[in-house]
């Protein structure tokens, strides 16, 4: 929480206190103990602006800091547009519960009148608070519903007198400050208008003055329909549940979004607010902000359906940090976290209102009645849809880092159980899996490390791999508790990586693919499953390379010539180089497993000599995998290195490699490639150009609706990369690519071409389609370049196709933490996608005529 010099709360709220008669009016006076408060020590405080219908209409902005909520009168409210300088009168400092104040103040009390909570959230400071009072500035970032980004109160010119320490009169000299908008990403046009309802009641200030009256249009609307009445029931509801399924597009089916978190019933009648999980548990207790939403809508009687998520640091859905909250216990963390970092119910359905039953209603209907019940945005919201377009919905999940996407049959009735009627799509293949033993902690022996896993496969328990991703603090010592208690097992494996114990545990784990070895690939674990029994622990997916499981030899490799100078400009040596590599394997070995690839050695760094390697050298170890393949242009065999482990990677790069080139094919289908490439290539031609182009080419991508991804290429240019799932020859491949890059030439003639002499380029970038014959390499994801920046070649979002991107963004040093913090590789699917390519080239083919 913001501070300052230390004071007494009880001393700010005097003023507070002494305008207001205790008994007469409901708002707060303060009572709070101060073990509820923030610590000192907190990076953020509460805000919320108010909009209140006293003798005039006006806004209240309250920032938290010192114990209370330092308050400014902002008549005209906050403006996100920077040219427009909002007005805003100090007045006197408020308790901290006056954040949570939303309600009537009877006629004869000051204020008299209707106050609504317009918008709350989180702010933080961005200069020192001191000397902002001081000075007269403070600068400040807001996290809320409505309002987001970089804030400044200026205090308005005047002659100092001593009396200017915030907390005075309103008329004294001093308290008139102007709000405004800085620039930023969160800045609005001089014409936008926020939303003025309640971000808790979904109700204008005018609204409240009747608040029976949503209810009473609610009830018209229900009985237009003319639905069953509910049944008294004292057994929990139990809710729709979705199939898995593929990301489809069809006329008569809603998409929404799936997000990452925990499915919530939540029940308000006149006993009272429940949350309940999807079996029945009470979970009211551990989000109070989310019952205090639920309590606030003007409706006597609901059952809603949806999901409960707790957003990270970047704004984005967070299972990590929903575990966290779910594991608090104490009463004051849990009120303090639904303050500081408050859970968002995502609503997508309305099972019951006032006296009625509307399962048997169509999803439409129940859908259009929930979307009048719910304020356009706050802690609880409406969980918007898109009518057939399943493929787009699914591919803005992805781009956003979102779970996956639902698909609901818009006439679809709501029953208990799994149903067809909706189709569940992840983003990220997940199961569940057997937990068999556990790992201790590097350095840390007491501590948990990873979970041992396992599935049935024939009726026969296989070690599958371990997961160490995703586990929090406190969720490891909660289960490093339950695992100790369990008994000792007979080993899966012959090496001994932790304690085997009775495989009566199951959680669920995302993951990208099953290895050759059967284990999985990138597992990330995500929640323990109290309801599935372990010999129901199957597998979902087929492994691709059908063998026995087994342990995978330690292998060392020994390092030469570590501190030799590598990249001298950036100061890095051969043992850094070693060391990317051993930190970005876990993300760059799916794009060189069971490929040929290309060594370019580099024995005294990016200065020295260079050679270009395809053929291993006869010393190489035997566990180093290599596939013969006969070369017509030297008329002999190559054998070629197979990169299938981490062991592999760095042996190849402590000889000296830097970066790495692949097929785009695997070496059981040589001849149908993975993904087909568009490397541009600007030579002389701006980075704003190469940028432009790949723009050019995801929205004809987009227009035959075929996936695209995208990487630097770490040197000069960019790759876009098309999927195929093996479906396509490499000439196939190679007259796709010059088809689409047609196009965009046709599209952007002053600024690309597909001409390759460099000389008649004429300053454009080159679309070079040619990369996707056969036995044509690819700079591999992930791989340094030979660069005096040290960059490397990284996949990105779309999203981050900027003005500002640059190739050397990502080097060396900043790479494999970037990975960490986006958990998984965001063109990762590139390898498994397999799109309908026959309606594609169909599409394709329509564009050029038309052309």
């Amino acid at each position: 929480m913001p501070t300052r010099k230390p004071r007494s709360p009880t001393d700010l709220l005097k003023q507070y206190r002494d305008k207001r008669k205790s008994g007469a009016t409901p708002e707060p006076f303060g009572q709070r103990a101060a073990a509820e408060k923030p610590s000192a020590s907190d990076a953020a405080g509460l805000f919320v602006v108010q909009q209140h219908r006293a003798s005039h209409l006006h806004f209240d902005l309250r920032l938290e800091m010192d114990g209370v909520l330092k308050s400014w009168a902002v008549p005209k409210g906050p403006s996100a547009n920077p040219a427009d300088k909002r007005f805003a009168v100090h007045v006197e400092d408020h308790p901290i519960e006056y954040a949570d104040f939303e309600g009537r103040i009877p006629d004869g009390n000051y204020g008299a009148g209707h106050v609504i909570i317009w918008d709350k959230g989180t702010w933080r400071a961005l200069n020192d608070i001191d000397d902002g009072w001081r000075t007269g500035k403070l600068l400040f970032e807001l996290a809320g519903y409505k309002l987001r980004g970089r804030w400044t109160l200026v205090r308005m010119k005047h002659r100092r007198t001593e009396r200017d320490e915030p907390g005075g009169l309103e008329n004294e000299p001093g308290n008139e400050w102007l709000l405004i908008k800085e620039h930023d990403g969160w800045t609005q046009p001089a014409d936008f208008e926020f939303t003025n309802d309640s971000v808790m009641s979904g109700l204008t200030v005018h609204e409240l003055a009747d608040t029976g009256a949503p209810a009473r249009r609610l009830m018209r609307a229900v009985r237009r329909y003319d639905p069953p009445k509910a049944r008294a029931t004292n057994k929990p509801p139990r809710p729709m549940l979705a199939s898995p399924g593929e990301a489809f597009d069809r006329a008569g089916w809603l998409f929404e979004f799936k997000y990452d978190g925990y499915r919530l019933l939540g029940r308000k009648s006149e006993s009272g607010v429940e949350l309940l999980s999807r079996n029945g548990r009470d979970l009211t207790h551990l989000f109070p902000e989310t019952a205090s939403a639920l309590r606030s809508l003007p409706f006597p009687r609901l059952l809603i359906d949806g999901e409960i998520v707790v957003n990270d640091a970047t704004g984005r859905p967070s299972f990590s940090a929903l575990q966290q909250r779910a594991a608090l216990r104490d009463q004051v963390e849990i009120a303090r976290a639904g303050r500081y970092a408050p859970a968002t119910y995502y609503v997508f359905d309305l099972l019951e209102a006032g006296d009625y039953d509307l399962r048997s209603l169509p999803l439409k209907h129940r859908k259009r009645l929930l979307q009048s019940l719910l304020p356009s945005t706050g802690p609880t919201r409406y969980s918007e849809h898109v009518a057939g377009k399943g493929r787009s919905t699914y591919r803005a999940a992805r781009q956003l880092g979102i779970e996956g996407i639902v698909g609901k049959r818009a006439d679809s009735v709501y029953r208990e159980g799994r149903s067809q009627d909706w189709i569940k799509v992840r983003a990220r293949k997940s199961d569940d899996f057997v937990v068999v033993g556990w790992a201790p902690a590097k350095g840390d022996r007491a501590d948990l490390g990873a979970l041992l896993l396992a599935e049935y496969r024939a009726e026969q328990l296989c070690y599958v791999g371990r997961v160490g991703s995703g586990l929090g603090g406190e969720l490891r010592r909660e289960l490093l508790g339950l695992l100790r208690n369990l008994p000792d097992a007979p080993g899966l494996l012959d090496s001994n990586p932790g304690r085997w114990v009775q495989p009566v545990l199951v959680c669920e784990v995302a993951f990208t693919e099953y290895t050759r070895e059967g284990h999985l690939r990138q597992p990330v674990f995500l929640r323990m499953r109290d309801d599935k029994e372990p010999t129901q622990c199957n597998g979902q997916y087929d492994d691709p390379h059908p063998r026995a499981p087994h342990a995978v030899p330690e292998i060392e490799v020994t390092i030469t010539n570590r501190t030799k100078e590598f990249y001298p400009e950036k100061s890095l040596s051969k043992g850094d180089l070693i060391d990317y590599y051993d930190a970005i394997a876990p993300w760059m070995l799916p794009y060189l497993k069971d490929r040929p690839i290309v060594l370019t050695r580099f024995p005294d760094g990016i200065h020295g000599k260079s050679f270009y390697q395809r053929d291993a050298p006869e010393f190489v170890p035997d566990w180093i995998e290599r596939k013969v393949l006969y070369s017509e242009s030297t008329e002999r065999e190559v054998h070629y290195f197979v990169v299938q482990n981490a062991a592999a990677l760095k042996y190849l790069i402590n000889l000296g490699t830097i970066p790495i080139h692949t097929w785009h094919s695997r070496i059981d289908d040589l001849e149908r490639p993975d993904w087909c490439v568009l490397d541009l290539d600007p030579k002389d031609a701006p980075f704003s150009d190469v940028i432009a182009a790949a723009r050019a080419i995801r929205v004809l991508a987009e227009e035959i609706e075929l996936p695209a991804f995208l990487k630097t290429s770490g040197a000069s240019g960019l790759h876009v990369l098309l999927p195929l799932g093996n479906q396509l020859t490499h000439d196939q491949s190679k007259t796709l690519a010059e088809l689409m890059a047609r196009i965009i030439v046709s599209r952007l003639p002053e600024r690309t071409t597909i001409t390759r002499r460099v000389k008649g380029r004429g300053g454009k970038v080159y679309i070079d389609y040619l990369q996707n014959g056969h036995g044509q390499l690819l700079v591999a994801p992930f791989s340094a370049r030979a660069e005096p920046a040290a960059s490397v070649s990284m996949p990105l979002r779309w999203s981050e196709l900027t003005a500002r991107l640059r190739n050397d963004k990502y080097h060396l040093k900043n790479a494999p933490a970037r990975m960490r913090r986006l958990g998984e590789d965001p063109m990762a699917d590139v390898l498994s996608l397999k799109p309908d390519l026959a309606a594609s080239l169909e599409r394709l083919a329509a564009i050029m005529q038309a052309n």
